[in-house]
């Protein structure tokens, strides 16, 4: 036999298998519904982003049934926690705030669960890290924030221990901005406080805050992460030293993988396999990437490798680091 037969030969014979389990995957979904979990109430960014991404990968997936189901708890805690306790069929994946990333890091209690160790399926969006602040308050730059001789600004954050708080925290303590942190402002009840002057800004999500900047409440000032070339300041320009960078960088590493979707650890590799398919098929798909336009919802998605990879670096923190983010969260607390 020749070489070239030879070759061929080889590829057939390892292409069996994996077209078999291809074939094996597609036969377990045929009749099956998986339920998408959702970490939040109904309505707001999460919710919205999971059920367009649900009823898209439903689309590839014409022989299963996709639900939502919300369960909402502790700063996407619970939701988190019930995803990675599901069994893992294949039939349980959702969404949560990549924000629990810091949670993992400090070891707080409820958290049931290991990212590393989770079934990453794909993200839909980059999120990049904001800080907006309102027109009202006169802010125009962050350098305004960096003198200790003028009157504290007020920043609204979600509850302590949320994504929001430590993002905020890790900023001031890096930057050591001249702000008031108050927690405890959920869903749009902060927009509003910025809009009665109860508060002047936040650091959050950039999709959260577009309509607010659109209409000319409010205005971007600094921000964490993001696409090359963008016109807003990036915060590490304002670090003094490396511990300012590296807690700096945890919060753009958060910006990468936002709208995330996962499962529990050990779903079978054909599973698994079909699913990233299906997730990467239904973020190309026109009508998707046309009704996220409608909903000002930014599409710009990677693969669940590259978002296993990410989570894997990002929870590979120094001593050193853990510390340094000990220390900002503790601070205000």
């Amino acid at each position: 036999m020749s070489r070239i037969a030879m070759t061929i030969a080889a590829f057939l014979f390892a292409s069996v298998p994996l077209a078999q389990a291809a074939d094996s995957a597609e036969e377990f979904y045929k009749g099956k519904t998986i339920t998408y979990v959702v970490s939040t109430a109904p309505g707001g960014g999460y919710d919205t982003y999971g059920r367009l991404v649900a009823r898209y990968m439903n689309k590839y997936m014409p022989d299963s049934k996709i639900i939502i189901r919300n369960i909402p708890g502790a700063g996407h805690v619970v939701g988190a926690n019930t995803i990675y306790a599901a069994k893992p069929d294949g039939l349980t994946i959702g969404t949560f705030n990549t924000g629990l990333i810091y949670l993992q890091l400090l070891k707080e209690s409820g958290v049931r669960f290991d990212l590393a160790k989770m079934s990453w399926i794909g993200k839909a969006a980059s999120d990049t890290r904001v800080l907006v602040v309102s027109k009202s308050s006169g802010v125009k730059t962050v350098q305004e924030l960096l003198d200790s001789s003028k009157p504290p600004i007020k920043l609204f954050a979600a509850g302590v221990g949320s994504a929001g708080y430590i993002d905020t925290r890790l900023a001031i303590s890096a930057l050591h901005l001249n702000v008031q942190l108050i927690p405890g402002y959920n869903g749009s009840e902060g927009t509003m406080s910025m809009l009665r002057g109860e508060t002047q800004g936040t650091i959050g999500s950039q999709s959260s805050y577009t309509q607010f900047v659109d209409d000319g409440n409010g205005v971007y000032i600094m921000e964490a992460g993001g696409a090359a070339g963008s016109k807003i300041p990036q915060a590490d320009q304002f670090a003094k030293d490396d511990n300012a960078r590296q807690l700096l960088k945890m919060i753009a590493a958060e910006s990468d993988v936002a709208r995330l979707t996962a499962g529990p650890p050990g779903i079978p590799a054909d599973r698994l396999a079909l699913l990233r398919s299906v997730f990467t098929k239904a973020m190309a798909d026109p009508q998707l990437l046309a009704d996220a336009k409608k909903m000002d919802a930014p599409i710009a998605p990677a693969t669940g490798e590259h978002v296993q990879q990410v989570i894997a670096d990002a929870l590979q923190q120094t001593p050193q680091n853990l510390q340094l983010l000990t220390q900002a969260v503790r601070a205000g607390q």
